[in-house]
């Protein structure tokens, strides 16, 4: 195995980004979700780990700043790796604190949804990491960018 120490990497060693996202979950069984203003996709919130932040405090950061809710980390729920782009997420269920729902530049809409409209709304890739958060094991998937790829 190839290690380096520097920030410059040789051609032949993968380079991936690490995203975080938070499921969060209401005591009625909502999920916090946001309409992206990217793309117009439902999802859950979340974006890249920047790179002296803890995963856990990337999350919080990352719901805060997309939806005005804030959040306590209860525990990772999944891994996921989009093959085509080479980005790891890091899927954690959360659970609301405080703070007011409001939009921001990266998100055009907020809706609490239920397991059943997050399925019918949201992409194959971001519905599973919301229903796997729902359950009680971890997950490790890789999906192609649109669908998730079976596990062998």
């Amino acid at each position: 195995m190839y290690m380096s120490n520097s920030r410059h990497e040789t051609p032949s060693t993968p380079l991936h980004s690490v995203s975080v996202a938070g499921v969060v979950v209401r005591e009625d069984g909502r999920v916090l979700t946001i309409r992206r203003a990217d793309n117009g996709t439902w999802e859950p919130p979340g974006g890249v780990l920047e790179l002296s932040e803890a995963p856990e405090d990337g999350v919080r950061r990352e719901v805060y700043e997309e939806t005005g809710i804030k959040v306590q980390v209860d525990r990772l729920t999944g891994v996921y790796k989009n093959t085509a782009r080479g980005i790891v997420a890091l899927v954690f269920r959360c659970h609301a604190e405080g703070g007011q729902e409001q939009l921001s530049d990266e998100s055009t809409a907020i809706e609490w949804l239920t397991p059943d409209e997050v399925t019918s709304r949201m992409r194959e890739v971001y519905a599973v990491r919301v229903t796997d958060a729902l359950g009680d094991v971890p997950h490790v998937r890789s999906h192609d960018g649109r669908k998730v790829i079976a596990s062998t």
